[in-house]
């Protein structure tokens, strides 16, 4: 069993180091960690040399890989490195984002290989913890993953963020990232991959685990409003405008409590 990490980088010299250091840390060995950078100008690409040369050295059984070149924006990237896996399973561990635990590789195979019918599912899922911009824990994600995960689970917004979302390679790589959003089209390839899985009749398993620290002021987090509009129209795309309208309502309503509590 082969994970693909596929981080993307961009000027990252700041982050990159603590999301590196989780990957360099996992004691699964057959790792194949994809760095596509978007020909960074700070530090960033020295810092991911001195990682590879350092795993290299440890003889852990990490591949890594880099590229660098200039891109068409994050999803852009992402499908770069998509295309280039050749794991058994894809997880996207962005520039700032870390893994969890050490053992959160090996405890993920493990539950693959005790399930019961022996097929691989489509997508193995968890929780996210939130850490700021250096780093420190914040706390659990709002959101948390339902007991069985179906693409009409995320009706009721992204209830398993991207880092913790492990997608079978050969499904995923039927399903690009859609590039006319620039903000949200993780929510949407999520979407798609678990419209796919149901097609094929794949399942999703729950690992009950924490799988990712995320980096609260990421992409979507800095253009909270325009990544609010395109998950309207991905919410329309999927689910219907009426499923759409409601659920933004309740965001607004949510933003209004929150506002008056403070």
């Amino acid at each position: 069993m082969k994970f693909s990490i596929i981080t993307i980088t961009y000027n990252a010299g700041s982050v990159v180091k603590r999301t590196l250091d989780s990957i360099m840390q996992q004691d699964y060995h057959d790792i194949e960690h994809i760095i596509i950078d978007g020909a960074s100008t700070d530090d960033t690409l020295s810092i991911v040399e001195k990682y590879k040369q350092d795993s290299d050295n440890a003889e852990n059984g990490h591949k890594i890989e880099i590229f660098s070149e200039p891109d068409n924006g994050i999803y852009d990237a992402m499908n770069k490195g998509l295309a280039k896996a050749t794991g058994d399973y894809i997880v996207y561990m962005n520039a700032g984002d870390q893994m969890h635990a050490p053992d959160q590789l090996t405890k993920c195979a493990k539950k693959l290989e005790e399930k019961e019918d022996g097929c691989r599912p489509a997508v193995i899922y968890g929780h996210t913890d939130l850490i700021d911009n250096d780093g420190k824990y914040l706390g659990p994600r709002k959101h948390t993953p339902p007991e069985k995960l179906s693409w009409k689970s995320f009706k009721q917004g992204m209830l398993v963020c991207h880092q913790a979302f492990y997608a079978l390679r050969e499904l995923a790589q039927q399903i690009p990232f859609d590039m006319q959003y620039h903000h949200s089209a993780d929510v949407d390839w999520c979407i798609r991959v678990m419209k796919e899985a149901e097609k094929q009749k794949l399942t999703m398993l729950n690992t009950h685990l924490i799988l990712a620290d995320y980096q609260q002021e990421g992409n979507t987090t800095k253009n909270h409003r325009a990544s609010l509009m395109e998950r309207f129209q991905i919410m329309r795309r999927h689910y219907g405008l009426l499923s759409a309208v409601a659920m933004h309502a309740w965001f607004v309503i949510r933003a209004a409590i929150k506002l008056i509590k403070h």
